[in-house]
């Protein structure tokens, strides 16, 4: 259950946030410039590749990575194909993920490494395959890692992934900050985004981040912990989403990233179920979760004289719509609203304010960030 007092009491908050979730959601737009300067010390900035890569492998784990390659994938793909490597198995000594090019990649083509560790003995081996392939690689991870000793300068270009400002204040008690901790997504995706916009594949200059950054501190000041519940998209989409399972349907090309980031961030940091589709598809693909355990209809015979004191809420579908401009100005949109009012279906949704696509892709992940954040914050099980 969520504890919705908790919301508005912000002190409270912080005392529960063990791990600096929410300042490092506060901290997104300083870690994009962050980045953005540790991309141009890299020399990321000054390069003039000779053509496009044939195709783009990215490699990586945990949601950071994961939405990293999707957001790629979605801006990139008109371009080049981009393609995620997913892991082929398991080290048996220390239960490693293990990653292997596919066996058609060679010198035209660009592999891509996001990590937030950078300990990875299995991307280490990817560095080496793709070495030995002619592949070019780039990878961010952090600093003096051992990926970044794997590369040692002649195997490819290191960015070292951006911290965010008081790094040390959000640390477990295993010294490691979680995966999916809000910022981490850009520290790895910006200088990606800079390296795709020198090779010709999609459109990311300097300026337009600079933008991003401004849009995160934009979202910061009106989803942060002092701001109220009624007047906080964040914490509103928190407290509506609490016992619910979240249908996240998206429309448009920044939304449907951003609502795949969603589900998985949830699933990471507040071990919530969510599922994420884009309409019109949605509609059919998850319109059987309307009806029967998961509706928000009328429940099935009870047992009246059961003592009820420790059940759990039962758990309801509630549609999250997230909505970029759809192209052409057709829109699914009223139909995924009659089809909840149908079968008494909840609804939340969020639209960006105007600007370019980067900048609504980052205001869509930053409240749900927050929202998330929220959550873990003050559910059952906190952060």
């Amino acid at each position: 259950m969520l504890d919705e007092s908790l919301l508005d009491a912000p002190e409270e908050l912080t005392r529960a946030d063990r791990q600096g979730l929410l300042r490092g959601a506060a901290e997104a737009g300083a870690r994009v410039r962050t980045a953005l300067r540790h991309s141009a010390e890299a020399g990321v900035m000054a390069l003039s590749p000779e053509g496009r890569p044939r195709a783009v492998l990215i490699a990586g784990s945990g949601a950071a990575a994961t939405g990293t390659a999707d957001i790629l994938a979605a801006l990139a793909a008109p371009a080049a194909p981009v393609t995620r490597l997913r892991p082929t198995g398991v080290a048996p000594a220390a239960g490693a993920l293990r990653w292997t090019l596919p066996g058609w990649a060679g010198p035209v083509d660009l592999l891509l490494i996001a990590t937030t560790d950078g300990s990875e003995p299995g991307l280490a081996l990817l560095v080496d395959q793709a070495y030995r392939r002619g592949c070019t690689v780039v990878a961010v991870a952090p600093e003096r890692s051992p990926l970044s000793e794997e590369l040692g300068g002649t195997r490819g270009l290191l960015v070292p992934m951006a911290k965010a400002p008081n790094e040390f204040a959000r640390e477990t008690e295993d010294g490691a900050a979680p995966a999916a901790a809000p910022g981490a997504l850009w520290a790895l995706l910006v200088p990606l985004l800079a390296l795709l916009d020198r090779a010709g594949l999609l459109t990311a200059p300097a300026e337009t981040l600079q933008l991003v950054a401004d849009r995160l501190d934009r979202v910061a000041e009106r989803c942060g912990p002092a701001i109220a519940t009624y007047s906080n998209p964040a914490k509103t989409l928190a407290a509506e989403l609490a016992d619910s399972l979240p249908l996240v349907w998206t429309e448009g090309p920044a939304a449907a990233p951003a609502g795949r980031r969603f589900a998985d961030v949830l699933a990471e940091l507040t071990g919530r179920p969510a599922l994420a589709a884009e309409l019109p598809e949605a509609i059919t693909a998850h319109g059987a979760l309307l009806v029967g355990d998961l509706s928000g209809g009328e429940a099935g015979p009870d047992d009246f004289f059961r003592d009820r004191v420790e059940d759990r809420p039962a758990l309801r579908a509630r549609i999250v719509l997230l909505r970029d401009r759809p192209t052409g100005g057709l829109t699914a949109a009223p139909a995924a609203r009659e089809l909840a009012l149908g079968h008494d279906t909840a609804i939340s949704e969020l639209e960006p304010e105007e600007g370019g696509e980067l900048e609504a892709l980052a205001e869509l992940i930053a409240v749900t960030d927050f929202a998330t954040v929220y959550l873990a914050l003050a559910g059952e099980t906190p952060a």
